[in-house]
């Protein structure tokens, strides 16, 4: 048997769906040594600030992967457009010709899964999506005016087609839930959510220094869904006598963030260009608070940062500025985490207040929300799939 996987971004690139995809192919291919894979994915281009070298076919036992070489972006629309194009020719070129028994597609700006939709109706064999974003929603908070009219309708119309064909649909987030069911009663779900890489499993906590500046670390994309040139500033200046606020990432709005805080003469904020996670580690092990935000969009209600996962591990005190279910998901599974409505400066500087500036042991979590238990559980989920589907 003979499986595709198609996922824009896979290890050494640092993303969320990459660092998803490792762990799931890995847990995969040890499961079901097997079941031949092929996993076209791409070069490392999620960030034009971060470089690392990568086969472009490489052969580990049961596993081939085809990295296709795009052109690097900071998160704009129209070089995320591109680059996707880039990643959808190779991918139909790649496949036209060789037979597959499944697909799988792990998407969170939909056209990924609608590839593997158009493949599997080609092909005439099953589907498997794998949602972390629902892209409809989120592009709807975006646009405005005229656009919004004009690209919103065709989009609904190609999500239609694409979660219909789907024999299974695992949403990362039970956030997720309500949108597709409401929209797509019949299909089959799945709640398989993202988790803890190992490396973070083994964390080793140290105690907070005790110096008179703390640290406030954030790391991960500077982009328009976390909306960090609404929040930082503000907050930033309240706290420049006591904090030192450092963002490592980068993304479309680092450049708004960084005039913003040029404007208002800040000095307590360090923004640095992404780096590798054996070096993140040890930034996470300096920082006495880890922080996270999302954009005041309707849409990011339902979304669950796979960045939480991560932050809880460290037993670091988390301060996010979340909403809906992420808002929910903190409050009853993070302990010494606080909450605030998202871009509301004011409400951040009191829930900075709650926290306690310890490490907290979070085994519990740490047990449940073990990525490698949980990309287990998406395997076996995929096999039933193919089971049914064989004559």
């Amino acid at each position: 048997m003979k499986i595709l996987i198609l996922s824009q971004y896979y290890a050494p690139d640092l993303s969320a769906g990459s660092f998803r995809m490792n762990s799931f192919v890995k847990n995969f291919t040890e499961l079901y040594p097997d079941i031949e894979i092929e996993l076209l994915t791409t070069m490392p281009n999620r960030y034009k600030s971060f470089h690392e070298d990568a086969k472009a076919i490489e052969k580990i036992n049961n596993l081939t992967i085809h990295r296709f070489r795009l052109k690097t972006h900071n998160g704009g629309m129209k070089e995320q457009v591109l680059s996707y194009l880039g990643y959808y020719l190779n991918v139909l070129k790649m496949t036209k010709n060789k037979e597959y028994d499944l697909i799988f597609a792990t998407s969170s700006r939909l056209f990924t899964a609608t590839l593997g939709t158009y493949i599997s109706w080609r092909k005439k064999i099953p589907l498997f999506l794998d949602i972390r974003d629902i892209f409809v929603d989120s592009i709807s908070d975006v646009l405005k005016g005229f656009s919004k009219y004009l690209i919103i309708p065709p989009l609904k119309y190609i999500e239609k087609l694409t979660i219909k064909r789907a024999s299974k649909v695992n949403l990362v987030s039970k956030g997720f839930y309500s949108y597709f069911r409401d929209r797509y009663p019949l299909s089959n779900f799945s709640f398989i959510s993202n988790g803890i890489d190992d490396v973070f499993l083994n964390f080793d906590q140290t105690n907070t220094k005790n110096i008179k500046q703390k640290t406030i670390l954030y790391a991960g994309n500077i982009g328009e869904g976390q909306g960090l040139e609404k929040i930082i500033p503000s907050i930033a200046k309240s706290l420049e006598h006591n904090y030192l606020i450092k963002i490592i990432g980068d993304g479309g709005r680092r450049r708004v963030l960084e005039e913003n805080l040029l404007k208002d003469k800040i000095t307590n904020v360090e923004i640095i260009d992404p780096i590798e996670r054996s070096k993140l580690i040890q930034e996470y092990n300096n920082a006495d608070i880890l922080f996270l935000h999302l954009n005041s969009y309707d849409a990011f209600k339902k979304v669950l940062p796979s960045k939480i996962f991560e932050y809880a591990a460290t037993g670091k005190p988390i301060w996010a500025g979340v909403d809906g279910y992420a808002k929910e998901f903190l409050n009853e599974e993070v302990i010494n985490s606080a909450v605030f409505s998202p871009c509301d400066s004011i409400a951040a500087l009191e829930s900075l207040k709650k926290l306690q500036l310890d490490n907290i042991d979070r085994e519990a979590f740490k047990e449940k929300f073990s990525r490698n238990k949980l990309m287990k559980e998406l395997s076996i989920e995929l096999v039933s799939v193919l089971s049914k589907s064989a004559p």
